[in-house]
């Protein structure tokens, strides 16, 4: 496509924000592996997205207009319709948290939860359908501290993504938007390449199997959360902690927790009653509101509340030069 195309002000669309109010960067916060993470760019009235779509890459603008109670997609790229019909899902259209904010329910749930909810009583659950977009970098940080998985990630993303539609100087999108690797590029990802990203051959390993059925991986964007989950997991390398970073990413699921994970369990129980608890501990803390836990998870990461600082801490590893 050309760039005079991309001078155009792109496919548009405008989505219901009944109560203007739409919390943009809350909501699409979980999206990107960081603030680093070139292929998303949050900033407090908007989003410009960039990625992937059956019908080819696309760039995604969001913008709140307030005046209109209503959020402004525009996109370009070929896969601009695409784009367009996933923003819904992006701005948790379909997640319903009115059985969270019954009375009732909601009596039951500890203050720290209640008071992040009054104050964030606009997020909604993403679900943005892309199972190979959040599956991959869930993948490289297995076992890994984040920080050095994200810059793993971000090494790969520009040596082997592309620049999103319209991101050149002049053009409608912000300059360094990426558009992530397809499926296809990403199995054309050479062995050094992945050890420069200091990504170890039993992830990158995992992240080629997963890629040997990209087209059955996708097609689990159409399962239910739960059976989505159990299905990543029959791949070898894929347990329960991926599959729940991913299904929270491309479903929006609002029952599911990151079991594995090296901060979250001793984080909830430090927030809850005061001393850490190990993953047992914390599903038992978490069983009250089985249905809705990355709900209350999500509402403890959002109240502010930290954690004593004390203990080891996982060493950054840089494999690069192994």
């Amino acid at each position: 496509m050309s760039e005079a195309a991309y001078r155009e002000p792109g496919a548009q669309a405008l989505l219901p924000d009944p109560e203007g109010h739409a919390a943009l960067a809350q909501t699409l916060g979980i999206l990107p592996r960081g603030t680093a993470d070139p292929t998303v760019m949050l900033a407090p009235d908007g989003a410009w997205l960039a990625f992937n779509t059956p019908d080819g890459p696309a760039t995604l603008r969001l913008r709140v207009i307030a005046a209109q109670a209503a959020i402004q997609a525009q996109a370009w790229g070929p896969g601009a319709a695409a784009a367009l019909a996933a923003a819904p899902g992006l701005l948790g259209h379909d997640d319903d948290w009115s059985e969270f904010d019954e009375p009732d329910f909601a009596a039951t749930l500890p203050r720290i939860v209640i008071e992040a909810r009054r104050r964030h009583r606009f997020l909604r659950l993403p679900s943005t359908g892309r199972m190979v977009d959040a599956l991959i970098p869930a993948v490289l940080e297995q076992k890994v501290t984040t920080i050095e998985a994200r810059r793993g990630y971000r090494y790969l993303l520009r040596k082997y993504g592309s620049a999103a539609p319209g991101a050149y100087p002049g053009g409608p999108a912000p300059s360094g938007l990426l558009v992530a690797p397809s499926a296809q590029q990403w199995c054309r990802v050479p062995s050094w390449e992945w050890h420069q990203a200091g990504v170890g051959p039993q992830r990158s390993a995992t992240v080629m199997r997963a890629l040997r059925s990209a087209a059955a991986l996708e097609r689990l964007s159409g399962q239910d959360a739960v059976r989505a989950a159990a299905m990543l997991q029959t791949i070898p390398g894929v347990g329960r902690w991926t599959a729940a970073e991913t299904t929270q990413r491309t479903h929006g699921d609002p029952d599911s927790v990151s079991v594995g994970d090296y901060h979250l369990a001793a984080y909830v129980g430090w927030a809850l009653i005061g001393r850490p608890v190990d993953d047992a501990g914390m599903l038992e803390l978490l069983e009250p509101w089985r249905g809705h836990r990355q709900r209350v998870v999500r509402m403890l990461v959002l109240s502010g509340f930290r954690k004593p600082s004390f203990g080891p801490r996982m060493t950054i590893q840089d494999h690069r030069r192994h």
